[in-house]
């Protein structure tokens, strides 16, 4: 199955990212921990090209450490430097200003060196819808710049924002490709509400964190949910709507509400520190 979902501002935001690249000297490029190989835009690394660039994980509260720290140095291994954040916490965002100095100061020096006086060093930002973008704008600006949201496609324009005296970032909107090849890449996202819920059915979404879980994290589906297989997801479905307390008159499981609990536990991080896919899988 391939599933495709294309909004027209997306479309034009793809062609902005393209024409205003010249403009910077590296790109910040976020990915969410949980799942950052699905969560990076193919349709975007061509447009970068040889263009410097820092990987920023985010919601490394939401993954399984061990595992980031793979993907960590899995980055490293490709000569891309990256860094895991909790956009709140003071010193996360620190690293990457750290980060995103050291970046950019092959420019600054090459300005320097023909005799230009130094400018601030230029980078754009761009991820996926509902990254945590606009949070982590505001937190190096240190001051509310950008509309956040837990919603998928907040930001729809791009704008220019100084963080101190550091470096002028680029924002951009969220970006996703016209369609994703890998049905697994599309669970994934859809797991962790990079798209809509509308975009695939929420029980089938449920169902394969159910399946995931039942083979990478058991421990955490028992704990969770008192379950110790998953063979039978209708049962599964059963017996936590009973539990939770999804019930309809006639003592009928509403499947959609029990779909809802075991997505949003996801998300909350209720279930778990959890990692959808590894550098190696």
């Amino acid at each position: 199955m391939t599933i495709q979902w294309f909004p027209g501002h997306m479309a034009k935001a793809k062609r902005e990212v393209a024409e205003k690249l010249k403009l910077v000297d590296f790109v910040i490029e976020l990915v969410d921990a949980r799942a950052p190989r699905s969560s990076q835009n193919p349709m975007l690394q061509s447009i970068l090209q040889e263009k410097p660039k820092l990987i920023v994980l985010m919601k490394k509260d939401l993954a399984d450490s061990q595992v980031t720290n793979e993907w960590i140095e899995h980055f490293k291994n490709e000569g891309i430097p990256a860094v895991a954040i909790e956009a709140n916490q003071k010193q996360d965002v620190q690293k990457v200003v750290q980060k995103a100095k050291e970046l950019g100061k092959e420019k600054i020096e090459k300005l320097k060196a023909k005799g230009i006086r130094p400018r601030a060093s230029r980078a754009m930002i761009i991820g996926i819808p509902n990254v945590g973008k606009s949070t982590l704008i505001n937190r190096l600006a240190n001051k509310k710049m950008a509309k956040t949201g837990d919603k998928p496609g907040v930001t729809t324009k791009q704008q220019w924002i100084k963080v101190k005296k550091e470096f002028e970032l680029l924002d951009t909107p969220g970006i996703l490709w016209p369609k994703f090849e890998e049905e697994e890449v599309g669970y994934r996202l859809a797991s962790i509400g990079t798209i809509k819920d509308q975009i695939l059915p929420k029980e089938d979404v449920a169902a394969y964190v159910l399946d995931f879980l039942n083979h990478t994290y058991p421990d955490l589906l028992e704990e969770r949910f008192g379950l110790q297989n998953v063979d039978d997801i209708m049962e599964v479905f059963e017996s936590i709507g009973k539990k939770r307390g999804c019930l309809e008159s006639g003592g009928q499981v509403n499947f959609d509400k029990v779909a809802d609990i075991i997505l949003q536990d996801l998300r909350t991080g209720k279930l778990g520190s959890i990692s959808l896919e590894r550098p190696d899988s």
